[in-house]
């Protein structure tokens, strides 16, 4: 054992080593700190035996270290912990000469430098022996250990941890140089190259290095030697960073605010003892050469021994660089006081390490690191918790506590004051707006624009045809850009969700289809239209001041999932319609045989040479070589098998349909993939939907083949040429029809806002991170006004569309640059701004004016991002994680939370009753009681209320959500406060008993 020559393991130690223990911690107080360190000491022991004797319950199944690391965790230091880069140097000797070489390195995940020494390993989890962390752990209670130290170069800072350990007896003062020569050697790092084959280095080196050179050649073979008196010219490490250092791409792996920790491990032949020492330093400092990167040094690890126990202190070395890259333990290092504080992190982590029997695994593997690893602050507050006994059991991780319930956030509370809700919204958002704008302007927001503009401009087109064709283009394609225009544009510059794409949806699209055709009874379409559009503005604000949205907390993700599922799913079918319609509009040429291709051929007969209406002489033509155009312009007749053939504009179709489909889902995934850097691979990751549809759009050219393309207006003007862009509320219509329209705009309105709600709703989920907050009421404010905008000058009705809403989210999805090697990126949040959306708004009214450009996208790749965004809308959602259960063998199944705590057959129960309230909403959306979609929806959420008489709360806590309870919630607020009382009293009684203890 590596410390063992100074003291043996903890678990059995003998009588005269506990003599020399005692008189080390003796000398080690002595220099530890003065009367104000000890009395921070005595404090701390009589405060927790305060404690103890007045809370023992939450003592006894606590540990000592346990109880030490709450204290210390507990403590506010003001500011987050630094992320710790460690890097462990070995003593080695190249060309003669001693040097410190990189050999492993962490910021969160382990590298080594190969055997070959050329190359870093893959980041990899650290596997360590139980035995080398015992290890560990006695060098730390025998080693000194010096904390805050101040010292600025790593002269000082050997000068000190020697003149520690001389203090304390553990080394003789005649090895004091020696050491001192060894820990001031150079450091080569993986960057650079061995000093004997640097024939440059040789060349410059001077006289002075190479007398250093000869005495550290003498060094380790020579225990006579004796090195001349300390000087400068024995520190042979560079003072400041070299070139290499500041050039290192390495930099970009670790974070700003990160500090260094150094371990140095060595082997020399003048000690009989190991040499420890743990050095914390006042003020992280950079130390020139000594790590490979110019990060600041704030901690060291020194540990130098005898010969011949190489592999048990590189064991040792390893496991005290784990430690200090671990959250928990990293903490504990820059808060420790003194060297239990120290022992009992290791404890700790001790007590969390789980170990694999040699015998079932091969140490060699190395294991990759996970693709999600518990948070720092998720696993800190989860052992703080746990300390403080509100939680019982081992860590478990997250998914062993219960799951976050749902929270009612500020912006659905309910103020009880008219329009409290909106102006709330309003104070929310005035303060964010100048960033909403300038936080857009990323290369990011590029990709956004396109992808977002092509589905709006597809939904525009798709729902603008289908309007024409129920309303007698009352309302047509052009109607459809002019009115996506203007309510996207305003909605995205004055909105409280900025996110959120507006767009027509099926159910308005039956509405006004069942309008129309009511109208033809004798009643003006456009007026009654208006009023029905005035009406549902008028309650669309009485439900903002009323602060209506309060009841949206009542939408768990039951009904979330339900909704968003249909409308995905919508999505999704409509894009297979199309292609499917295709093959009828473009059969298949199935009557082409290629034994009878000599029988194919279309000639060109000209007409009657009797028949009148011919101006000219028939004769005058060659007939054979006129085209069909011209054949039957001429008033020709085609004959032959070959004349009805047409190319198989289906299967091309299909191709750029389900290519344009694919290719966007290859490209999505490329940025995990292993190749290129990660900026090329992140930007074509962003860029993959414009990529895809810029592919395919050019492989329809090259075929030149004539698919469906689409089809944009040329010319700013009314689809119908009898009517105008003004719509007049009086005059066509009788007047009790202005009072009775208040029916139908009703149902207008729940439909609104239950279907900008749930959307909203879907939009702000807290796994988006959204951090600017939103707005109900201020969204509802705003498209109230602008159904009577559209109303009054004809266009159709505008309201948040689910799909294209989270697929703006997920093209503005950020994830953390600088990652640790091997760590995935992290999730950091949605680029919140409003220059996406208006953007996207302002060029769908300019596609009026692009349509020579955009007349060349056939329609089947535009169907293919249909596909995609139906498709990636589903994904995250739990409803179809288990749908997707129904199909696999339990051994088979994805380790999910929910499975660990609810049985199988309630799970299937659940999903099953999801699946049926998804096929009823479905079959009323596809007939004729489509107009009462919206009050069905409202059906979700009492079906969810009778699911507390079918499951337990419990079940329910993993499936979907708890309903708030008012009553309930109010009592466990009255709780927590008596509790925050009873705490703050009870301080305040410590407080008060640890300074009668400290005057006693």
């Amino acid at each position: 054992m590596a410390c063992a020559d100074v003291e043996a393991l903890y678990v059995d130690v003998p009588p005269s080593h506990r003599r020399k223990r005692r008189r080390h911690r003796s000398s080690d107080q002595q220099h530890d700190g003065d009367r104000a360190a000890r009395r921070s000491h005595y404090e701390h022991r009589a405060y927790h035996e305060h404690r103890q004797h007045a809370h023992p319950a939450l003592y006894q199944d606590m540990s000592p270290a346990a109880e030490r690391l709450r204290h210390i965790l507990g403590e506010d230091d003001g500011g987050p912990t630094p992320t710790i880069f460690t890097e462990m140097d070995t003593l080695q000797q190249e060309g003669g000469e001693l040097e410190w070489k990189e050999s492993a390195r962490w910021v969160k995940f382990e590298e080594k430098v190969e055997e070959g020494g050329e190359r870093w390993s893959k980041p990899h989890v650290s596997t360590l022996t139980l035995h080398s962390l015992f290890e560990l752990r006695t060098c730390l209670q025998t080693g000194s250990i010096l904390l805050d130290l101040e010292a600025f170069s790593l002269p000082q800072i050997v000068d000190e941890m020697v003149e520690r350990q001389i203090a304390d007896g553990l080394i003789s003062e005649d090895v004091k140089d020696k050491i001192v020569f060894v820990l001031l050697r150079k450091h080569r790092h993986q960057t650079k190259k061995p000093i004997h084959r640097s024939l440059a280095d040789i060349g410059k080196s001077s006289s002075s290095s190479a007398a250093a050179s000869k005495r550290a050649q003498r060094m380790p073979c020579s225990h006579t030697y004796t090195l001349p008196t300390y000087s400068r010219s024995m520190n042979d490490i560079s003072e400041t960073p070299s070139s290499d250092q500041m050039k290192n791409k390495f930099m970009k792996k670790i974070p700003r605010d990160a500090e260094a920790s150094n371990v140095l491990i060595g082997e020399v032949d003048f000690l009989d003892k190991p040499f420890v020492s743990f050095v914390r330093l006042a003020q992280a400092t950079t130390l020139g050469g000594l790590t490979e990167v110019p990060v600041p040094t704030r901690f060291l690890f020194i540990l130098l021994g005898p010969h011949g126990k190489t592999k048990s202190y590189n064991e040792i070395g390893r496991a005290i660089a784990t430690l200090m890259v671990d959250d928990l333990f990293s903490d504990v290092a820059y808060k420790a006081r003194d060297r239990e504080d120290l022992i009992a992190g290791v404890d700790e982590f001790l007590d969390e390490v789980i170990v694999l029997p040699p015998g079932e695994w091969d140490p060699k593997i190395r294991i990759e690191p996970p693709k999600k690893v518990p948070s720092a602050e998720m696993r800190q507050g989860f052992r703080l918790a746990q300390m403080n006994g509100s939680a019982g059991g081992p860590v478990g991780g997250e998914d062993e506590q219960l799951p976050v319930q749902h929270e009612i956030g500020e912006e659905l509370k309910f103020t009880g004051r008219l329009g409290g809700g909106l102006w709330l919204d309003v104070k929310r958002k005035i303060p964010w707006y100048c960033s909403d704008i300038y936080d857009g302007f990323h290369i990011q927001t590029i990709s956004a624009v396109l992808f977002i503009y092509l589905g709006c401009i597809t939904n525009a087109i798709t729902f603008g045809g289908l309007l024409g064709d129920a309303t007698d283009n009352y309302q047509g394609v052009m109607e459809s850009f002019l009115g996506t225009a203007l309510a996207g544009t305003v909605f995205c510059l004055f909105g409280g969700q900025p996110l959120i794409i507006l767009s027509s949806t099926g159910p308005i699209l039956i509405f006004e289809k069942l309008l129309y055709e009511f109208c033809n009874n004798g009643v003006d379409y456009m007026e009654l239209r208006l009023w029905i559009g005035i009406h549902s503005c008028l309650q669309c604000f009485v439900l903002v001041l009323s602060d209506a949205s309060y009841i949206i907390q009542y939408m768990t993700r039951f009904t979330e999932e339900g909704f968003s599922s249909l409308i995905s799913f919508i999505f999704i079918s409509d894009a297979i319609k199309k292609m499917v319609g295709a093959f009828k509009y473009y059969p298949i040429n199935r009557a082409f045989k290629p034994d009878y291709v000599t029988s194919y051929k279309c000639d060109c007969v000209p007409p009657d040479q009797g028949e009148s209406f011919l101006q000219f002489n028939v004769s005058d033509l060659d007939w054979t070589q006129l085209s069909k155009k011209e054949c039957i312009k001429y008033g020709g007749t085609l004959v032959g098998k070959a004349c009805k053939y047409v190319p198989d504009l289906a299967l091309m179709s299909f191709i750029l349909f389900f290519g344009t489909y694919s290719m966007t889902v290859t490209l999505k995934k490329f940025k995990f993939s292993r190749y290129f850097p990660t900026k090329l691979r992140k930007l074509i990751s962003d860029f993959a939907i414009f990529m895809s549809i810029m592919s395919f759009v050019a492989l329809d050219m090259l075929m030149g083949l004539d698919t469906p393309k689409l089809i944009v207006p040329t010319e700013l003007k009314p689809t119908r040429a009898d009517r105008g862009w003004l719509v007049m509320p009086f005059g066509k219509n009788p007047w009790w029809w202005y009072v009775a329209s208040f029916v139908p705009a009703l149902l207008v309105t729940i439909l609104i806002f239950m279907d900008q709600q749930i959307s909203a709703v879907i939009v702000n989920r807290k796994e988006n991170k959204l951090k600017k907050g939103c707005g109900y009421h201020l969204d509802l404010f705003w498209v109230g006004i602008l159904m009577a905008v559209c109303s009054f000058m004809g266009l159709p009705w505008y309201v948040a569309a689910t799909v294209i809403s989270i697929a703006h989210i997920d093209s503005l999805k950020m994830e953390s640059e600088s990652s640790a090697p091997g760590e995935q990126p992290q999730f950091l949040g949605v680029r919140e701004q409003r220059l996406t959306g208006t953007l996207v708004f302002v060029l769908t009214g300019l596609s009026v004016f692009l349509a020579p450009v955009l007349q060349y996208i056939p329609m089947p790749v535009l169907y293919g991002v249909f596909l995609y965004m139906g498709v990636a809308s589903l994904s995250g959602i739990q409803f179809w994680e288990r749908i997707k259960l129904y199909l696999m063998p339990p051994k088979h199944q994805p380790d999910f939370a929910f499975l660990r705590h609810v049985p199988l057959r309630r799970v299937h129960l659940f999903t099953l009753v999801q699946i049926t309230c998804l096929a009823v909403l479905w079959v009323l959306k596809s007939t004729f009681l489509a107009i009462i979609f919206p009050v069905m929806i409202l059906g979700l959420m009492v079906v969810r209320k009778l699911l507390d008489m079918m499951f337990s709360q419990h079940d329910l806590a993993w499936l979907d959500d708890i309903l708030p309870d008012k009553d309930k919630k109010k009592n466990e607020d009255d709780k927590k406060k008596k509790k925050k009382k009873m705490t703050t009293a009870d301080t305040e009684s410590d407080e008060e008993a640890s300074e009668n203890i400290l005057h006693r």
